[in-house]
C-alpha cells in the first residue's frame, strides 16, 4: 500500500524539519555555538541540547550529531491527546519551549532559574519604590518573596499539568516504530488541513487516536511484549492512508476533467439554432404571389 502513497507523504520526518530544510541548518548551528551535541564523548549525566520539531499531532525531538549531519531516529516523540481543545494544544507548545537557563548558586546546593533571579531584583526594587510611596510592609513584603518563588516552581507546577494532556515516547527502538506511524499521521492530519469533507476529517481523527494508543503501549510496554497490537493499529493507519490516498487521486483527476471541459467549449453551432431546420427557403416565403 505505500507504493500508492505520494512520495512527499513517505519522507516526512525521515529527516529533521522535511518541508524546511533552512530550519534544521539554523537550529544546529545555534546548538553547534551554545550548546552540548552529541558525540562519543557523551555520558548518561549529559544534558543534550534538544531540538523540537512541532506538528499537527504533537512533536518530534531532535538531538544534533557531532558532525552537523540531521540525524535518523528522533530522541523523543511527544503525541497529542485526540481532539485536543485549544487550552490542551498550549501543552504542546509549552512543553516544547526552549528549556530555561540556570545559573549555579555556591551556597545553595543546585540552580536557580535565570528568570527567577531577575524577577527577584525587580521585585526586589519595586518593593523598596512600593515602602518609600507608603505601601505598608506586611503587603510589601509578601509580594517580594512570593514573585522569585512563583518563577522557580511555578513552571514545573505547569509542566506537570501539561504532561497529562501528552504521551511520550524515548528510546530508539520505541522511536524508531513510533516515527513509522507519524510519518502516516501527518499525511493523514495535512490532507484534512487543506479540504472540508468529511472522510479526510474523520480519517485525521481516527489516525489521531491509533497514535495515542500506540504511544501508551510504548509507554509502558516494550516492542516485543506489544508487537501484535503494534502492527495491528499500524496496518489501521497504513488503511486509512491509502483510502485518503485514493480520494486525494479522485479528487484531482474530477477537477481536471472539469478543467478541461470548461476549457473546450465543443465544436461551433451551425448557422440554425438548435430545434426544427425550415423546410422552405426564406426568399420564397416573402415572394410575391403571381397574379390569377
Amino acid at each position: 500500500m505505500t507504493d500508492t502513497l505520494p512520495p512527499t507523504a513517505t519522507a516526512h520526518h525521515e529527516r529533521p524539519f522535511t518541508r524546511d530544510p533552512g530550519r534544521w541548518e539554523k537550529e544546529s548551528s545555534r546548538v553547534l555555538r551554545t550548546g552540548h551535541v552529541r558525540d562519543h564523548t557523551c555520558s548518561a549525566a549529559c544534558e543534550l541540547v534538544l531540538v523540537h520539531e512541532r506538528t499537527r499531532w504533537g512533536w518530534l525531538t531532535w538531538t544534533v550529531p557531532g558532525d552537523g549531519s540531521p540525524p535518523e531516529i528522533p530522541h523523543q516523540i511527544g503525541v497529542l491527546t485526540p481532539a485536543a481543545t485549544r487550552l490542551q494544544r498550549l501543552a504542546l507548545c509549552w512543553l516544547t519551549r526552549r528549556p530555561a537557563q540556570r545559573i549555579a548558586v555556591d551556597t545553595v546546593p543546585g540552580s536557580l532559574r535565570l528568570a527567577a533571579a531577575a524577577i527577584a531584583l525587580i521585585s526586589l526594587l519595586s518593593g523598596l519604590f512600593a515602602l518609600r510611596h507608603g505601601v505598608p510592609l506586611d503587603v510589601a513584603l509578601p509580594a517580594m518573596l512570593l514573585a522569585p518563588l512563583l518563577a522557580e516552581y511555578l513552571p514545573d507546577r505547569l509542566d506537570a499539568r501539561a504532561r497529562e494532556h501528552v504521551r511520550m515516547v524515548e528510546g530508539d527502538v520505541a522511536c524508531r516504530y513510533l516515527q513509522r506511524v507519524a510519518v502516516l499521521q501527518t499525511f493523514l492530519a495535512q490532507a484534512a488541513a487543506g479540504s472540508d469533507r468529511y472522510e479526510l476529517r474523520r480519517s485525521a481523527e481516527v489516525g489521531q487516536g491509533l497514535l495515542w494508543d500506540a504511544a501508551g503501549l510504548l509507554q509502558t510496554r516494550d516492542t516485543r511484549s506489544a508487537s501484535a497490537d503494534l502492527i495491528a493499529r499500524e496496518r489501521l493507519t497504513l488503511q486509512l492512508a491509502h483510502q485518503v490516498a485514493q480520494i486525494l487521486k479522485r479528487t484531482a483527476e474530477d477537477s481536471t476533467a472539469g478543467a478541461n471541459q470548461a476549457s473546450d467549449p465543443g465544436r461551433p453551432l451551425g448557422p440554425y439554432p438548435p430545434g426544427p431546420r425550415p423546410t422552405t427557403d426564406p426568399a420564397a416565403r416573402h415572394a410575391p404571389h403571381p397574379p390569377l
